[in-house]
């Protein structure tokens, strides 16, 4: 995690170098490294002779030695950002392994500084040599976080994180947090017996240990099975109960490991079974003076509006109004975490009033004008379609509040996944009887017949379901009529590419978009049809075809005999007869 506190280290005392008796090996190590120290900014301490003092006294049974040692590595690896071998490895390893609290917690603060702390402090300030740090000294950095995971580092940090010592708690848990940065430890760590003093640690008196804590446990949950490791070992509860932390880092982890942890459907099972003050919790942080943890509890109730019963639960728990806030923030990711969440909550029929009447509506199609971002535009145009699903009531409201005469402005403009969405929610707004003249008049098919050529399939079938529910009873055929040949060819150009197209839901549209223009009996847009041998012969060519596939299901034939259906009722009813012309 970016900004957890990783080293506790304090008071590098050199005050017992060594003990009087020493050995002849040992008292040349101290007095080289001593002559190495003096010229720190022209030594490398990772090779050579350098390295070899240092371990020297590393390997000595002389504690004091030692400690001279461990903290040596723990001021050149804050000092000097680079990918690290096993002979510079293992000397730190086996340094954790001492009995001595002083050389745990010195030789955990060098493995931060491996893979951390230059890394860090050296993108938001500047490393002491004033240089900012390269694209490749952070791939070094990554580099060492496997090599230590490799070489056995995980047992001796978890021995560590279970010391009554809280510096080298910190440390420990610093050290955890950031190895689980790598894709490569994550599954290692999660096998390793680590996240059960993690979730304990989670808890500990000491903030800076309960970020580490919190912050490793997030690191741990960016995979199916390191959530399910994690959600074995008891973290749940752990962390919604600090999400009422008075610390905004531990908030944050918190809030963004139940996020990813609800990604899963089992996961949200449990959730509901067990923590019954999860929802409420989370709408009171959306009102968080944080930014990041705003947008984090908004993004874990989209995640968690995966399921009906937390769709309906949101609203209950009056999630609404600080949603409705963030909709309408000017930071970009407020926006975003928003709009997805409440789309996800947008989908429960009985959410779709309230939502209406808490004020979404202008918000909403307001945001279908952030053309510089896509995924805000699809958000909104999918919650506007779910709010007008199940009223002719909603779809009117809808209409009113701008949404058409938006999605008319822009939808040629915006992406194919905008444009799907923009489309489908025009189809959902004509079935309304009372709204389809109203559409018409908006002039809707001037963007709807020029999609239905779209290469997009799914904008195809939208635009032409769109003209379907359109063409029903809608009294006043007279855009029909005009718009017949044009715009990209009109209604004739989209029947005539539908019904040869030779898919079936695509004939299906076609066929029964045809026979309702037929039985509007506007004799005007009838003596279009019957002049259109392209489209009849079309027509013809499906009512006689024959039902006897082996390439179709139950499913299918029943769908093609319907389609034939349909052919065989427009030649009758335009009074052709469907086996000759």
């Amino acid at each position: 995690m970016g900004n957890a506190c990783l080293s506790c280290l304090t008071g590098r005392s050199r005050d017992s170098l060594y003990e009087p008796i020493i050995a002849d090996s040992e008292r040349e190590a101290v007095a080289d490294l001593l002559q190495y120290l003096e010229n720190r900014n022209e030594t490398d301490f990772f090779t050579g002779e350098p390295l070899r003092a240092l371990s020297t006294l590393v390997y000595s049974d002389n504690v004091d030695l030692q400690r001279s040692a461990s903290l040596t590595f723990a001021e050149i690896t804050e000092r000097d950002v680079r990918e690290v071998d096993r002979d510079t490895l293992e000397p730190i390893l086996f340094l954790l392994e001492s009995p001595d609290i002083e050389v745990q917690r010195a030789a955990s603060a060098a493995l931060v500084c491996l893979f951390f702390f230059s890394f860090f402090f050296s993108l938001v300030f500047f490393v002491s040599s004033t240089e900012t740090l390269e694209a490749d000294q952070i791939l070094l950095l990554a580099e060492n976080k496997v090599s230590i995971v490799m070489l056995g580092g995980l047992a001796p940090l978890i021995r560590q994180m279970m010391s009554t010592n809280v510096e080298v708690q910190c440390n420990a848990v610093g050290c955890i947090t950031n190895l689980a940065t790598h894709e490569e430890n994550k599954a290692k760590i999660a096998g390793s017996g680590a996240l059960g003093p993690l979730t304990r640690l989670a808890r500990s008196k000491d903030m800076r240990v309960q970020r580490n804590a919190t912050g490793a446990l997030l690191n741990m949950t960016h995979s199916d099975e390191n959530r399910q490791q994690l959600v074995l070992a008891g973290a749940i509860p752990i962390l919604v109960q600090l999400l009422t932390s008075p610390d905004v880092d531990v908030q944050y982890y918190c809030t963004t490991a139940l996020s990813n942890i609800a990604v899963d459907a089992l996961n949200r099972k449990k959730l509901a079974q067990t923590e019954s003050r999860l929802v409420q919790s989370l709408v009171q942080l959306m009102d968080s003076s944080t930014p990041k943890v705003q947008c984090q509890a908004a993004l874990a109730l989209r995640n968690l509006a995966s399921d009906d019963k937390y769709q309906l639960e949101i609203v209950r728990a009056r999630g609404l109004p600080p949603l409705l806030r963030l909709l309408q923030s000017s930071y970009l990711p407020l926006i975003l975490s928003a709009v997805a969440c409440i789309r996800n909550i947008s989908i429960h029929p009985n959410n779709e009033s309230p939502i209406i009447d808490a004020g979404f509506l202008k918000p909403l199609v307001d945001l279908l004008g952030s053309i510089d971002n896509e995924e805000i535009q699809c958000h909104a145009i999918s919650t506007l379609r779910n709010l007008a699903a199940s009223s002719d009531r909603n779809k009117e409201l809808v209409l009113e509040a701008g949404a058409v005469q938006k999605c008319k402005e822009l939808v040629l403009q915006v992406p194919l996944t905008v444009q799907s969405e923009m489309t489908a929610a025009i189809a959902v707004l004509a079935l309304s009887d009372d709204l389809k003249g109203r559409l018409l008049k908006l002039g809707v098919f001037e963007v709807l017949i020029p999609l239905t050529a779209s290469e997009s399939i799914e904008v195809q079938g939208n635009s032409a379901a769109a003209l379907g529910n359109l063409s029903s009873k809608v009294g006043d055929y007279s855009i029909f009529v005009r718009d017949w040949t044009e715009p990209n060819g009109g209604l004739h150009g989209y029947l005539n590419r539908f019904l040869a197209s030779g898919d079936p839901t695509f004939q299906h549209i076609a066929i029964w978009t045809l026979l309702q223009l037929i039985e509007s009996e506007d004799k005007r847009l009838i003596g279009f049809i019957t002049r259109s041998e392209d489209i009849i012969q079309l027509v013809r060519a499906i009512a006689n075809k024959n039902l006897e596939s082996d390439d179709e299901g139950e499913d299918g034939e029943e769908g093609t005999a319907e389609v034939i259906a349909l052919a065989q009722r427009s030649l009758e009813l335009l009074g052709f007869d469907s086996k000759h012309s």
